[in-house]
């Protein structure tokens, strides 16, 4: 009768393997090989950025041949919102002292988004006597939308706009008197609707009905918002570019991405044997379900993109090492494997929860405030963090649980856990305060020093952040993006001495974009003459503009706004869950002390400081916040194991010394995921992957070494006061 009912067993945990195997299968091939275009898998329908797979280029000239600065910059910011439309990691930014240049990756046809996106001109609203009423400029914004009549049922379609204050005031007046008669919007000469007035419009809030579907909603409100443009555009030019770090980039990363994660699923398995194997088959399951969603919803994939899957693949490893380590904590316990398994996951739930809803939270805020490559990469984040959370709280489990019933029942194959260490880390809290401060104050003087250079900058800012040269040249023959990231880019890097070169490659031609540092007319005419020696470029043909950074004051500001935000609803919610305002500081101190470390890296080193820059500081800040609630959650549990007698000291301690074998083997797979894309990564990869090493290092040692100090010196500071 045992018998049979262990073989029973064992046919349903074979039974479920196989189910469980299939279905991780199913979305490989998914993944791989089917559903995508041409059968070519999920995979090719990935939309990837203008640095990973290229894009549309047009250049619009201002019809003011001098227009000012002021009004540069407005335009600039206005279409940059105007084009998010197609994508957040579009880029908007000038060239020469009256172009601007627009960049819009994942697609190919110039035509089709000139079409679509209109040139952009001059709006009015008018009388019928042809009086501007209201221009462009007052106009806050306008978007297409829906509702449905109440009385036919039938869906009607409008535009909605909102004015600026000075325009609702202008509007109010107007409208006041032309109740009952149309009012002409007019669109660089022509007109394009031609709305009645209902009634005196105020509050700077109004809709324009009788649109005939969404599309023509849609391309009204389009209109509006190219016409409140501050200067009228006309187009120069349109061209399809290669992506700026050309197909080898991806390659590369595709293989250390593979590489990488052979070797954490092998080592998971080495560290905690069959809970490895479980482990390994939840993380096939997981990269399988970033493909396919990546694909279905639509997300732009760019590096900073990669990041987010990175971080996310950590803090996948990261909630089964909780759960594996709480197993043989149980095991230890005495408890029989089935018994540990159950314990164990239920044990892990509140610190991958709390751990995984802060990250959530700080996603969730990037992607609201964010823009550009911030908001790409709150997008990759947000997914992944859902899928890990998945993948570890329910495949792992699954798997787990049909390997035990298969016959792996044994505890020499889960393993137990030893006695905890007994390294007095408050004891050491002074001395690693003071290691951290010397440190940060180092970057400060280093970028003290930066700053009085030849720049003027703190930081080595590169083009994005400050504007470069680009330099157009047209080469006698096709080359290949490989022969000019081989060839091309090591002779302008010569040349410039910069190391952040971006080419783009115009499609259909032999004209190739060099993107570099701002260059002084010596370092023009060098550059031309080596180009001409090497490869008999006409001289007279390179043509060479000074662009402004990328990365606009506008995304700078809404990045640290996001970031500034994101912090503040962290510190609320680990307040809220750990019912004490010491355990959100410390945590908030910690996150604090990794982006002053990783900045004074960026100083001393003199890094450059580009569009990665950004994404590298938050991935830190998502990182560091889940190795730190991991440290309090056992904080708090061990505070009502132990007693209020306990000495705080004691339960610091323990907590650290329970939770360090999980913070060194987290620490050490995320660190081998990134540190594989260093060594097989292009320049610009290695520019983003080596100050993330840093934070990966920075962010275990804050997370072991000073989050439990400071808040047991919080703590006994405030119980002093208490006393007293």
């Amino acid at each position: 009768m045992k018998n049979a009912r262990k073989n029973s067993t064992r046919g349903k945990g074979i039974a479920c393997l196989i189910v469980l195997l299939a279905v991780i299968g199913g979305f490989i091939y998914t993944a791989v090989m089917g559903l995508g275009k041409d059968g070519s898998g999920s995979m090719s329908d990935i939309k990837l950025g203008l640095d990973l797979a290229g894009g549309v280029s047009i250049t619009y000239q201002t019809v003011d041949e001098n227009p000012s600065d002021t009004d540069m910059k407005d335009t600039i910011y206005k279409l940059k919102l105007r084009v998010d439309t197609y994508s957040p990691e579009a880029e908007v930014y000038q060239e020469g002292s009256n172009r601007i240049n627009v960049d819009i990756p994942g697609v190919s046809d110039a035509n089709a988004i000139l079409e679509e996106l209109g040139q952009p001109g001059s709006l009015s609203f008018q009388d019928a006597d042809g009086n501007v009423v209201l221009t462009g400029d007052d106009v806050k914004t306008a978007q297409p939308a829906s509702k449905k009549n109440s009385t036919t049922g039938v869906t009607e379609y409008y535009v909605s706009l909102q004015l600026t204050d000075e325009g609702s005031g202008k509007f109010a007046t107007a409208t006041e008197n032309m109740i009952g008669k149309t009012i002409s919007i007019v669109y660089d000469g022509k007109t394009v609707s031609s709305p009645s007035v209902k009634e005196k419009i105020t509050g700077g809030q109004c809709s324009i009905d009788g649109m005939s579907s969404y599309e023509a909603a849609n391309n009204l409100a389009s209109t509006i918002r190219i016409g409140s443009l501050p200067l009228e555009l006309k187009e120069l030019r349109s061209n399809v570019v290669g992506a700026k770090l050309g197909e080898e980039a991806i390659s590369t990363s595709l293989k250390a991405g593979l590489i990488g994660f052979i070797i954490v699923a092998a080592l998971m398995v080495f560290l905690y044997w069959i809970p490895g194997v479980a482990a390994a088959i939840a993380l096939a399951f997981y990269v399988a379900l970033v493909i396919v969603f990546l694909s279905a919803f639509d997300i732009t994939l760019t590096l900073p993109g990669i990041a987010g899957i990175i971080l996310s693949i950590g803090m996948a490893v990261d909630a089964n090492v909780i759960i594996f380590a709480r197993i043989r904590e149980e095991l230890a316990a005495g408890r029989k494997v089935q018994a540990a398994i159950k314990e164990g996951f239920s044990k892990a739930l509140s610190a991958i929860i709390d751990g995984n809803v802060t990250t959530l939270i700080a996603a969730a805020v990037l992607l609201w405030r964010g823009s550009g490559t911030v908001k790409g990469f709150a997008q990759t984040l947000a997914l992944g963090i859902v899928l890990s959370m998945f993948t570890a709280l329910v495949v792992t489990k699954f798997a787990l649980r049909s390997l035990y019933n298969i016959g792996f029942q044994s505890e020499k194959l889960y393993g137990k856990a030893k006695a905890p260490r007994k390294i007095n880390f408050v004891k050491k809290k002074y001395i690693c305060i003071i290691c951290s401060l010397v440190v940060i104050a180092a970057g400060f003087v280093a970028m003290g020093v930066y700053a009085g250079g030849e720049q003027g900058s703190i930081l080595n800012y590169s083009l994005e952040f400050q504007g470069g040269t680009s330099t157009n040249v047209t080469f006698n023959e096709d080359l290949s993006m490989e022969t000019i990231h081989s060839d091309v880019v090591p002779l302008v890097e010569e040349v410039t001495g910069d190391a952040n070169v971006e080419t783009q490659k115009v499609s259909g031609t032999n004209e190739v974009i060099i993107k570099t540092r701002t260059l002084s007319v010596d370092e023009r005419e060098q550059l031309n003459s080596k180009l001409e020696e090497a490869y008999g470029v006409d001289t007279e043909s390179i043509k060479a503009d000074s662009i402004s950074a990328t990365v606009s004051s506008e995304m700078k500001r809404d990045a640290i706004l996001s970031v500034v935000v994101a912090t503040i609803f962290m510190l609320i919610y680990i307040w809220f869950r750990f019912k004490d305002i010491r355990f959100a500081t410390s945590a908030v101190l910690a996150l604090v002390h990794d982006v002053l470390i990783v900045l004074a890296f960026y100083a001393i080193t003199k890094w450059s400081v580009g569009n990665t820059f950004i994404a590298c500081m938050l991935t830190i800040v998502g990182y560091s916040i889940n190795a730190t609630i991991v440290i309090f959650d056992r904080i708090r549990e061990n505070q009502k194991a132990m007693g209020a007698r306990a000495e705080l000291s004691e339960v610091v301690n323990l907590s650290i010394n329970q939770t360090l074998t999980r913070s060194i083997y987290t620490s050490l797979t995320t660190f081998i995921m990134v540190f594989v894309l260093f060594l097989m990564g292009v320049s610009s990869i290695r520019e983003f992957a080596l100050p993330l090493i840093v934070g990966i290092v920075c962010g275990a040692y804050s997370s072991v070494f000073l989050t439990g100090p400071i808040w047991y010196l919080m703590k006994t500071k405030m119980r002093k006061k208490e006393t007293k």
